[in-house]
Protein backbone atom coordinates (compact mmCIF):
# COMPACT_ATOMS: atom_id res chain seq x y z
CA UNK A 1 0.00 0.00 0.00
CA UNK A 2 2.42 2.48 -0.75
CA UNK A 3 0.01 5.07 -1.65
CA UNK A 4 -0.91 5.41 2.20
CA UNK A 5 -0.94 9.00 3.19
CA UNK A 6 0.86 10.09 6.58
CA UNK A 7 -0.96 12.76 8.69
CA UNK A 8 0.91 14.01 11.73
CA UNK A 9 -1.17 15.23 14.44
CA UNK A 10 1.24 17.13 17.52
CA UNK A 11 1.54 19.71 19.96
CA UNK A 12 2.08 20.35 23.85
CA UNK A 13 0.62 17.99 26.28
CA UNK A 14 -3.65 19.00 26.67
CA UNK A 15 -3.07 20.40 23.20
CA UNK A 16 -6.52 18.64 21.50
CA UNK A 17 -4.40 16.02 19.60
CA UNK A 18 -5.87 13.20 20.73
CA UNK A 19 -9.24 14.74 20.88
CA UNK A 20 -8.38 16.25 17.02
CA UNK A 21 -7.41 12.50 16.20
CA UNK A 22 -11.20 10.58 17.50
CA UNK A 23 -12.97 13.13 15.69
CA UNK A 24 -11.64 12.63 12.14
CA UNK A 25 -11.48 8.83 13.21
CA UNK A 26 -14.93 8.97 14.06
CA UNK A 27 -15.67 10.55 10.64
CA UNK A 28 -13.72 8.44 8.59
CA UNK A 29 -14.27 4.95 10.04
CA UNK A 30 -11.77 2.00 9.19
CA UNK A 31 -10.69 4.79 5.93
CA UNK A 32 -8.28 5.90 8.56
CA UNK A 33 -5.71 3.97 10.90
CA UNK A 34 -4.53 5.49 14.18
CA UNK A 35 -1.22 5.50 15.37
CA UNK A 36 -0.05 7.07 19.04
CA UNK A 37 3.26 7.78 19.81
CA UNK A 38 2.24 7.70 23.41
CA UNK A 39 1.78 3.76 22.83
CA UNK A 40 5.33 3.45 22.38
CA UNK A 41 6.93 4.79 25.39
CA UNK A 42 9.74 2.51 26.18
CA UNK A 43 8.88 -0.60 28.19
CA UNK A 44 9.91 -0.50 31.86
CA UNK A 45 9.49 -3.48 33.05
CA UNK A 46 11.97 -4.40 35.98
CA UNK A 47 12.42 -0.14 36.60
CA UNK A 48 10.38 0.07 40.27
CA UNK A 49 7.28 2.04 40.03
CA UNK A 50 8.71 5.06 42.19
CA UNK A 51 11.53 5.18 39.69
CA UNK A 52 8.84 4.96 36.71
CA UNK A 53 7.12 7.73 38.66
CA UNK A 54 9.75 10.23 38.36
CA UNK A 55 10.76 9.62 34.72
CA UNK A 56 10.60 12.33 32.50
CA UNK A 57 7.93 11.20 29.68
CA UNK A 58 8.36 14.87 27.76
CA UNK A 59 11.85 13.83 26.66
CA UNK A 60 12.39 12.18 23.30
CA UNK A 61 14.44 9.37 25.02
CA UNK A 62 11.45 8.43 27.09
CA UNK A 63 10.12 6.43 23.49
CA UNK A 64 10.98 3.48 21.49
CA UNK A 65 10.56 5.47 18.26
CA UNK A 66 12.84 3.25 16.16
CA UNK A 67 9.73 0.51 17.02
CA UNK A 68 7.23 3.20 15.87
CA UNK A 69 9.07 3.87 12.46
CA UNK A 70 9.23 0.18 11.71
CA UNK A 71 5.51 -0.18 12.19
CA UNK A 72 5.09 2.51 10.31
CA UNK A 73 6.79 1.18 7.21
CA UNK A 74 4.77 -2.31 7.63
CA UNK A 75 1.69 -0.34 7.48
CA UNK A 76 3.16 1.96 4.80
CA UNK A 77 3.52 -1.70 2.86
CA UNK A 78 0.04 -2.82 3.46
CA UNK A 79 0.89 -5.36 6.39
CA UNK A 80 -0.74 -5.07 10.12
CA UNK A 81 1.39 -4.32 13.17
CA UNK A 82 0.57 -5.14 16.62
CA UNK A 83 1.02 -2.00 18.62
CA UNK A 84 2.24 -1.83 22.58
CA UNK A 85 -0.41 -0.32 24.69
CA UNK A 86 0.85 1.76 27.52
CA UNK A 87 -0.56 1.94 30.91
CA UNK A 88 -0.45 5.86 32.46
CA UNK A 89 -1.20 4.64 35.96
CA UNK A 90 1.28 1.64 35.98
CA UNK A 91 3.42 4.31 33.84
CA UNK A 92 4.64 0.87 31.84
CA UNK A 93 3.34 -0.83 28.87
CA UNK A 94 0.97 -3.92 29.42
CA UNK A 95 1.58 -7.41 27.69
CA UNK A 96 -1.50 -6.55 26.01
CA UNK A 97 -1.26 -5.20 22.21
CA UNK A 98 -3.97 -3.97 19.96
CA UNK A 99 -3.76 -4.77 15.84
CA UNK A 100 -3.73 -1.91 13.98
CA UNK A 101 -4.35 -2.52 9.81
CA UNK A 102 -3.26 -0.61 6.69
CA UNK A 103 -5.40 2.14 5.87
CA UNK A 104 -5.77 4.64 3.13
CA UNK A 105 -4.77 7.26 5.71
CA UNK A 106 -2.83 6.48 8.94
CA UNK A 107 -2.90 9.44 11.74
CA UNK A 108 -0.20 9.79 13.59
CA UNK A 109 -0.56 11.54 16.96
CA UNK A 110 2.09 12.99 19.71
CA UNK A 111 3.87 14.83 21.07
CA UNK A 112 7.37 14.53 19.58
CA UNK A 113 6.41 12.48 16.27
CA UNK A 114 8.53 15.06 14.28
CA UNK A 115 11.52 15.01 16.70
CA UNK A 116 13.50 12.70 14.50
Amino acid sequence: MTDTIFIGIAGGTNSGKTTLTRHIKARFGDAVGVVHHDNYYNDLTGVPFEVRCRKNYDHPDAFETDLMLRHLEALRAGTAVQCPIYDYKEHNRTKETVEIRPAAVIIVEGLLIFQN
